[in-house]
């Protein structure tokens, strides 16, 4: 007998009233609709986004079992939502759906070896006192590699954190540091990876933790004389993923303890993985003898997508929320915003809220108009090319003068100045700062940019000038 959209639909309907309450399955389940079958995949109709936001939140393993049982273990559930008076007099029209099929991350359980430890052993994530090593990874599901898109501006990174994934603490990237400016995809790469791993390896324990909340728990531990619990903790992890850890700077005490816990980690063949908005080479007031150990693996960038990947990244979001959108439109979008990924999925995003809260078509003018606001909106990128140009014309010098390796009081300052902005306005490290500005190295940079710093709070002349600059540069 072959199979219809109704049947199959009939049969996991069956075996879901025997595993729900009737009350929950009347509700939730009598509304939906069969509406395709193709291949392996179901296509389901039901009433609003809130009740296909619903069955994917509580009954999305459910629903995986019964189709699974029908369609085998490559069955698909895609979701039909028919939205009824949308723009003007024109027929409802419907969004599709794919289901994630996800469930939440699940916790994971230690056997923590109590032989030379305090048998109160505590979990820095739990209440004092409680004895529970259930550790929690803090991942988030959402943050896969299935929607963390490749291109030429990510594709080191995201193949090195493929590689980790597959075989954690095993390859040559440990540790593995993913550096690059805000809204590139750092915090998403470092998830994705904690993803994999826990899928692909459940037996692992895998920690995500922002450098901010570890040295939160450091301090803790040691107002309460528990330092010692704090390391041990931090032992028991297969997979330590620390986000944002240029935020360790000038922290000498959650340096020196994260010292330890990196040697026991590493030389364990456990895997850490960290992120930074600046490269080894940039970090200021970190201990040197944490520096080298960061580059003991792969330091990877992240760079600003290319058209392309903008274009994957518009179309990859619109998939996911199930809206479709005319090809001009997405193109529109992809050339306007280029700053960084969440720029680009806000300005998507909003546009998609403009035309569904007021009922108006998605045309290229609200296109234009939403970007329009949403750029100003944004701190605008300011070049380091730019920045030299305000600061020669402020001071009537020409480029090259500014750029050459004249001594003169006046060139050194602008040349300073310049260094200064480019640090200040731009993403770029200091060795490309340098590089750009008369072909300095890091080091001059920055002795320039604290130079600059001790000027301003010194002569008002000065502080004048950086106070016109930038003013120029804001404009």
């Amino acid at each position: 007998m072959n199979k219809t959209a109704q049947s199959v639909w009939e049969n996991c309907l069956s075996f879901i009233k025997d595993n729900i309450q009737d009350q929950a399955y009347k509700t939730w389940f009598e509304p939906i609709k069969s509406v395709e079958l193709t291949d392996n995949a179901l296509y389901i109709q039901v009433p609003s986004k809130f009740f296909y936001e619903w069955l994917e939140e509580h009954y999305v393993k459910l629903l995986k079992v019964a189709l699974t049982k029908e369609l085998g273990k490559n069955a698909k559930l895609l979701y039909k939502i028919k939205m009824e008076n949308t723009y003007g007099n024109k027929q409802p029209y419907t969004e599709q759906l794919p289901s994630a099929n996800r469930a939440q991350m699940k916790p994971q359980d230690v056997d923590a070896p109590l032989k030379n430890l305090n048998p109160e052993l505590k979990n820095p994530f739990v209440i004092p006192g409680i004895r529970n090593l259930k550790i929690e990874s803090q991942l988030n599901a959402n943050y896969s590699f299935d929607n963390f898109l490749e291109g030429d501006s990510n594709r080191l990174a995201r193949s090195a954190g493929m590689a980790v994934a597959n075989k954690p603490g095993g390859t040559s990237f440990n540790p593995l540091l993913i550096f690059g400016g805000v809204g590139l995809g750092k915090t998403h790469l470092a998830h994705a990876i904690g993803v994999e791993i826990k899928d692909k390896y459940p037996e692992k324990t895998v920690l995500y933790i922002s450098a901010e909340i570890f040295t939160q728990q450091y301090i803790d531990s040691v107002k309460k004389n528990t330092r010692n619990d704090f390391i041990h903790f931090y032992q028991l992890i297969d997979v330590l993923i620390i986000d944002d850890v240029q935020f360790l700077s000038g922290k000498s005490g959650t340096q020196d303890v994260f010292f330890h816990i990196f040697n026991y980690l590493h030389q364990n063949g456990k895997q850490v993985i960290l992120t930074s908005d600046k490269a080894p080479v940039d970090m200021q007031d970190i201990e040197q003898r944490l520096l080298s150990r960061f580059k003991w693996g792969l330091s990877a960038e992240l760079h600003q997508p290319d058209y392309e990947t903008r274009v994957s990244i518009l179309k990859n979001i619109l998939y996911r929320d199930g809206v479709e959108m005319p090809e001009e439109i997405i193109e529109y979008v992809a050339r306007n915003i280029k700053t960084n990924v969440r720029e680009l999925e806000g300005a998507i995003i909003s546009l998609i809220a403009q035309s569904s809260f007021n009922k108006k078509e998605v045309t290229i003018e609200l296109a234009k108009s939403i970007v329009e606001k949403f750029v100003k909106n944004v701190k605008r990128e300011i070049s380091i090319d730019y920045i030299q140009k305000i600061v020669s014309d402020y001071f009537q010098l020409d480029l090259e003068t500014l750029q050459s390796k004249t001594r003169k009081r006046h060139v050194v300052q602008a040349r300073q100045l310049a260094m200064f902005f480019a640090k200040k306005f731009t993403k770029a490290s200091l060795a490309n700062i340098g590089s750009q500005i008369g072909d300095r190295d890091h080091a001059t940079v920055l002795h320039a940019c604290k130079t600059v710093d001790n000027l301003v709070s010194t002569d008002k002349q000065f502080k004048k000038f950086v106070e016109d600059i930038h003013k120029k540069l804001t404009l």
